[in-house]
């Protein structure tokens, strides 16, 4: 079954760390961009029910409700089984979740990055431990009690010390679902860019070591897993049962289609993406262009490999991927990044760390 993402790029602030196509905008740009939105939907021809819709940014949290209620109108709801909602801490208020939950909304993915105040003071994040607690039980009173909270490892001046404070708060709040990604140095966000020229804004001059943001990654991998929520991707972790059925159809190769700045879509055989800036966006939302026009087509046996082995439950490669790839494999299986079970082949918990070395060896190969 396929799945629907819908992307709303806009936020309050923008955060040091962020590489996403995502920005704070006029009010009138917003409202702009909602309604070339809503046309970009209204006028999208459904071959399939989709199983899973995702609205992610950006901030949708702050998403006006009726601008929000028209878009998930558009989408068809009949086979829907899990529909999220990316949320910034602070933004989640008793009529705003009310209305979510009206709406069908019965998952929430909130942007915590740390539950250490210093830490968020040097993302530009304004929330608290005690703001996520608050507004976890919120959402639960109006039942949405699937909850993912999102950590970043490798934070400014985070240490091994203050990772433990946010784990324990993870314990005390017991969300369904944690994802920990690790900051890498990129160029798309203003903490990376700093970093790059060897300055010190943003906090770049305090930036843990790789060893260290290892460590804490590893750190999270086992205190998580005391807790009840295992792996299940490289960044991924959950309760049994609570695994986000949408994002997994990324990691198995299922289609979904985007809408709105930067979202991508997959048919299964071909991928394209609208504009990923704003006055593109819009221009193109005045048009009635088919993307696909401008799709480029996957190399189904590369993408099994490179996307497949994020899942921790591996790959069972067909014989011919066997064949084609016979070398990358034993090499790979030889430097104790990938490990045999039975006909499966995974990562192991040091090619998680080394996950990008080990895709590498499956593209054109």
């Amino acid at each position: 079954m396929a799945g629907v993402y819908i992307s709303y790029p806009f936020c309050s602030q923008k955060c040091t760390y962020c590489n996403f196509a995502s920005d704070v905008f006029s009010a009138p740009k917003q409202r702009e961009y909602e309604a070339a939105l809503a046309r970009e939907l209204a006028r999208h021809r459904w071959e399939w029910e989709p199983e899973t819709l995702y609205l992610g940014g950006g901030t949708p949290s702050l998403m006006p409700l009726e601008a929000l209620a028209q878009c998930m109108a558009a989408v068809p709801a009949s086979g829907l089984s899990e529909i999220t909602l990316e949320c910034a801490p602070g933004t989640v208020t008793p009529a705003r979740a009310e209305a979510w939950a009206r709406l069908g909304i019965d998952r929430v993915s909130l942007g915590v990055q740390s539950l250490v105040v210093d830490e968020l003071r040097r993302t530009g994040r304004r929330h608290t431990a005690e703001i996520v607690r608050d507004e976890m039980a919120l959402l639960a009173s109006c039942g949405i009690a699937n909850v993912n909270v999102d950590l970043i490892a490798g934070l400014p001046g985070q240490t091994a010390s203050s990772w433990n404070q946010s784990l324990e708060w993870i314990g005390r709040l017991e969300p369904a679902h944690v994802s920990v990604y690790m900051f890498e140095i990129d160029e798309d966000s203003r903490l990376g860019r700093e970093a790059t020229l060897g300055g010190v804004r943003y906090g770049a001059g305090l930036l843990p070591s790789d060893d260290l943001v290892a460590d804490l990654y590893e750190a999270a991998v086992s205190f998580l897993a005391s807790l009840g929520i295992a792996r299940y991707e490289i960044s991924n972790f959950a309760r049994p049962g609570f695994e986000s059925r949408h994002n997994l159809k990324y990691w198995r190769g299922e289609p979904y289609a985007g809408f709105g700045m930067d979202a991508h879509s997959f048919d299964g055989v071909r991928r394209w993406s609208n504009p990923d800036t704003l006055d593109e966006y819009l221009a193109l939302a005045g048009q009635d262009r088919d993307l696909r026009e401008k799709a480029s087509a996957i190399d189904p046996e590369e993408e099994h490999f490179f996307v497949g082995l994020r899942l921790a439950e591996g790959i069972e490669p067909t014989p011919a991927e066997r064949t084609r790839f016979s070398s990358a494999i034993e090499r790979s299986v030889g430097t104790g990044l990938l490990e045999r079970d039975g006909a499966r082949l995974r990562l192991t918990a040091r090619g998680v760390l080394l996950s990008n070395e080990v895709f590498a060896e499956f593209i054109h190969a």
